[in-house]
């Protein structure tokens, strides 16, 4: 049994409902299950992104700030955060993803599977929320953004990371040279994001859209990394079954057009960070 956040259930009744999910959360909470017990293995780009979050947290951390860690997966920056002195709460819409967290943090941590679109936390209960590459599993991203709002104390902060229009254009360009089928996730563009942004309200104390690139020997290796974490629902239009060989083939051969001159291929991720203050 996981450990509850200590405070008040909202009301789920209360919440509004005004957009139909496109979103299919159980499939993507059972791919990310899936992938919980190898998911750090294949995890580099989120570490990269993770840590690049936690340097826009306040030096000064008064003792028993609460911090509600959003979409946490395995633990590994509610670890970061308990280290640092923060009073840990972790969230995920994975069961599985809960289980390796614990097994991480121990007790020192609670834990709560929520959907970031309804969280099931009573109002003003953290100082700081700090949820990265998380966000874009919604299909409104205001809708989380006035959770976060919602659930931190006026004058808190809102730390949040998330994928932008653009990213994996490598990969999205070699597929369509292989098949018609959708092979990578469509993301928000900047301008929908400040939109949702605006929609939720609060302060934007920052708002930085950056690329990080990844290097790989082949693309194969980026097919296996997002397997690995568990990145593999598609709304629709994606092809059943798993690639064969021909198709693989095919794909590396297309790939191929992107490899630099030290021989790597890159993997391209846009992506957003907000940090936004509370009223």
């Amino acid at each position: 049994m996981m450990n509850k956040v200590n405070a008040v259930t909202h009301d789920k009744a209360e919440l509004k409902t005004n957009n139909i999910p496109r979103i299919d959360k159980q499939a993507v909470a059972e791919a990310f299950g899936r992938a919980a017990k190898h998911y750090d293995k294949a995890a580099a780009f989120q570490r990269i992104v993770g840590h690049q979050l936690l340097e826009r947290l306040p030096a000064v951390i008064p003792t028993g700030t609460r911090v509600l860690d959003l979409g946490c997966g395995t633990g590994y920056f509610s670890e970061q955060l308990m280290q640092r002195g923060y009073d840990v709460s972790a969230a995920d819409l994975s069961i599985e993803m809960l289980a390796q967290a614990k097994s991480r943090c121990g007790d020192s941590v609670t834990y709560l599977e929520a959907d970031a679109e309804n969280l099931p936390i009573a109002d003003n209960q953290f100082d700081v929320a700090f949820s990265s590459l998380a966000l874009q599993w919604c299909d409104d991203l205001s809708v989380p953004l006035k959770e976060l709002r919602r659930v931190v104390k006026p004058g808190g902060r809102i730390m949040f990371t998330t994928l932008v229009e653009g990213s994996l254009f490598e990969l999205s360009q070699a597929w369509q040279e292989v098949d018609r089928y959708q092979h990578v996730n469509h993301f928000l563009s900047q301008k929908a994001i400040k939109l949702a942004l605006a929609q939720a309200g609060g302060a934007i104390d920052t708002l930085d859209f950056k690329p990080i690139r990844v290097n790989y020997p082949a693309a194969v290796g980026l097919m296996k990394d997002l397997k690995g974490i568990g990145a593999t629902h598609l709304p629709q239009g994606r092809k059943a079954g798993l690639a064969g060989r021909k198709t693989i083939m095919a794909l590396e051969s297309a790939y191929n057009e992107f490899r630099d001159e030290n021989g790597q291929l890159p993997a391209t991720y846009q992506v957003c960070f907000g940090v936004i203050i509370n009223d």
